[in-house]
């Protein structure tokens, strides 16, 4: 009786080729030796893999159609057509990783890295932007065989074990029928050429490390991990090949005075009691220049101040400056904590004329309660 060839795929009688190849694929990942040990599943295995040698035939699946078997009596039950081959191999048939050729030679010939070197910048420097020599150490282009690798009159010549296709092939036979597998050539490592007297300088690499010095111009506005490109001065690549770029990454060290936040500034300004009362105009040391900072008459504890513009510069991802920060001034209050005798009397006196001599000043929160009556709340 003939076998099911379809069911054993399970796919139906009028199933395409590729709907055909599909099926097989997926059974083939679960069945295979290399991935399911189990005696059952090789038995399966094979099953689905002499179903699949039949119907991927075209005339062996006419048989199959008019009511044959083309496998006749167990034919091809007791042959493992997957002998010698791993699943990888199996995938590489299917897609195409190997069949028919590789893809030659690469290019000596490669892109350079990226290089990064970081710089550390006071706030002032962040604000005006600077310009800075810096020593970088990098792969630069040898000199004495400008990236060719070979030494002064001599060349690369073609790799006899892979004649100049950067690949070896190996063949093997399937159900499929020849498989061809390509490999990077051991010898020239897949370049296809192979330079028999290396140049002494860089040993065939076409580039050596290098001490230099490089301005890197760094603009307005930069923050902490802000990175600077500078194109083309990275890492020369093997074989001479173009540099990539260097960053140069800020690091912003701590200011005294200021905190920054985006391109806003923040400050804490200290007055004693007497001139929030009384109101002042006092110089502001900002980081471009001096300004007046008027306390008007009653400043109270905790006001903020905006002088506006008075920032840093606000930067562009495209690298343009658009205006400036605002600096925010928080005014804190100093209480004196030790009066002498004629202070006190003073102080008693504007008390007194104030009518706040022994006074407790109500305080409320919205729902009712003196300031003792918030105290005793806290602490229960």
């Amino acid at each position: 009786m003939a076998r099911d060839y379809y069911g054993t795929l399970g796919v139906r009688q009028d199933a395409t080729s590729e709907e055909i190849k599909r099926a097989y694929r997926k059974l083939a990942r679960e069945l295979h030796p290399d991935v399911n040990p189990d005696e059952t599943a090789q038995e399966r295995f094979r099953e689905v893999t002499a179903a699949y040698e039949v119907l991927s035939d075209p005339q062996k699946r006419k048989i199959v159609d008019m009511g044959g078997d083309p496998l006749g009596n167990g034919g091809g039950g007791g042959r493992d057509p997957f002998a010698g081959f791993g699943l990888g191999d199996i995938m590489d048939a299917f897609f195409g990783g190997g069949m028919g050729g590789g893809r030659g030679p690469r290019s000596r010939v490669q892109p350079g890295s990226d290089a990064l070197i970081r710089i550390e910048l006071s706030l002032e420097e962040c604000n005006t932007g600077v310009t800075r020599e810096l020593t970088v150490d990098t792969a630069v282009l040898c000199d004495a065989c400008r990236g060719g690798g070979a030494a002064d009159g001599t060349s690369a010549q073609v790799c006899d074990t892979c004649a100049g296709r950067g690949e070896i092939q190996s063949v093997q036979r399937s159900f499929l029928g020849q498989v061809v597998t390509a490999r990077p050539c051991p010898v020239c490592r897949g370049v296809g050429e192979v330079i028999p007297d290396p140049c002494r300088q860089c040993g065939g690499d076409g580039r050596v490390r290098a001490r230099r010095t490089i301005t890197a111009k760094v603009p307005p506005g930069v923050a902490d991990g802000m990175r600077v490109r500078l194109s083309g001065q990275g890492e020369v690549g093997p074989g001479g090949g173009p540099a990539g770029d260097l960053y140069v990454e800020v690091v912003e060290q701590p200011h005294a005075t200021f905190e920054r936040n985006g391109a806003d500034l923040h400050c804490t300004v200290r007055i004693p009691m007497t001139t929030a009362a009384l109101g002042a105009v006092l110089p502001l040391e900002t980081l471009d220049d001096t300004v007046e900072l008027e306390l008007d008459p009653g400043t109270q504890p905790n006001t903020e101040l905006l002088l506006t513009g008075h920032g840093l510069p606000r930067l562009r991802s495209s690298g343009r400056v658009d205006g400036r920060g605002d600096l925010h001034v928080h005014v804190e209050i100093e209480i004196p904590g030790k009066l002498d005798a004629r202070q006190t009397e003073l102080l008693r006196e504007l008390a007194s004329i104030r009518g706040e001599e022994d006074q407790i000043v109500a305080a409320t929160n919205g729902r009712g309660g003196g300031l003792f009556s918030r105290l005793r709340a806290r602490h229960r």
